[in-house]
């Protein structure tokens, strides 16, 4: 299966409530399958003493988990903390993210390196339609430089999706006297340019497609993000799937056209 088709799949069981575990199994058999060996997707909590409600789900190596465990990493894991300042997923060898550590946070990189825990790429989650919502992030940790950035664009919507499960939030609703509005909330242009943002095509590559110009298309995407009450355009997405804004099978039907159609 191609990475769309792994999101469809795991999108529709956790729209199906599938069990924690059963989700977690999916996810990492997802995510092998396009080529990254390790993932954590937690939140941003004392991994020793976590709320109610806090995610921790990985498969980490029992060991460095011990590790990073017994001497409290996670107070000081630059990942977690770069995650928090972040709305847009990040990866760990980029010169912003490298030029912020500190000597200790060099230090438990290069151990969680010897792990094979490295070159990481990390989705910040930050649940706005929960208030008071626990910040959290998802890291996956690739086998190779040669993923492709499809694979990576699922990543983001996989991760979201299964912390939303995992925590169980409401998404927000709109309110007004008789409650959630019955109508859509978004126009068909935002939901077009929707479905191709899910496929990680640009502004410029929408407007080819759609036949509008590129500020129309970015001025749709930013509007459908005020609508939802979103910050990026991936929460945005997943909010719209979630609600029935736009269909999975929607969005993976304009991957496959804009495939056919020739624009990469």
């Amino acid at each position: 299966m191609d990475p769309f088709d792994w999101t469809q799949l795991f999108v529709e069981r956790c729209e199906r409530s599938a069990p924690t575990q059963a989700l977690t199994d999916i996810f990492q058999r997802a995510l092998e399958q396009m080529g990254f060996r390790h993932f954590a997707c937690c939140s941003h909590v004392d991994f020793n003493d976590p709320p109610p409600g806090a995610v921790i789900l990985h498969n980490y190596p029992p060991a460095w988990a011990d590790v990073y465990l017994e001497r409290n990493l996670f107070r000081y894991d630059p990942v977690l903390q770069h995650a928090e300042r972040r709305l847009l997923p990040f990866r760990w060898n980029t010169p912003e993210f490298v030029a912020a550590l500190t000597v200790p946070q060099r230090h438990i990189l290069l151990e969680a390196a010897s792990v094979g825990i490295a070159d990481g790429y990390t989705v910040p989650i930050h649940l706005p339609w929960t208030a008071g919502a626990i910040r959290a992030s998802c890291s996956a940790i690739p086998d190779s430089h040669s993923i492709d950035e499809h694979s990576y664009r699922a990543v983001q919507v996989m991760a979201v999706y299964l912390y939303a499960s995992m925590a169980h939030r409401q998404p927000p609703r709109p309110m007004g006297e008789r409650g959630l509005q019955s109508r859509p909330l978004l126009s068909m242009r935002e939901r077009q340019c929707l479905e191709l943002v899910a496929e990680g095509k640009s502004d410029w590559d929408i407007s080819q497609l759609l036949g509008i110009s590129e500020s129309t298309v970015h001025k749709h995407v930013e509007s459908a993000k005020r609508r939802l009450g979103v910050s990026t355009r991936i929460q945005a997405v997943v909010w719209a799937v979630q609600h029935r804004e736009i269909c999975f099978g929607d969005v993976v039907q304009s991957a496959r056209d804009v495939r056919a159609a020739g624009v990469h």
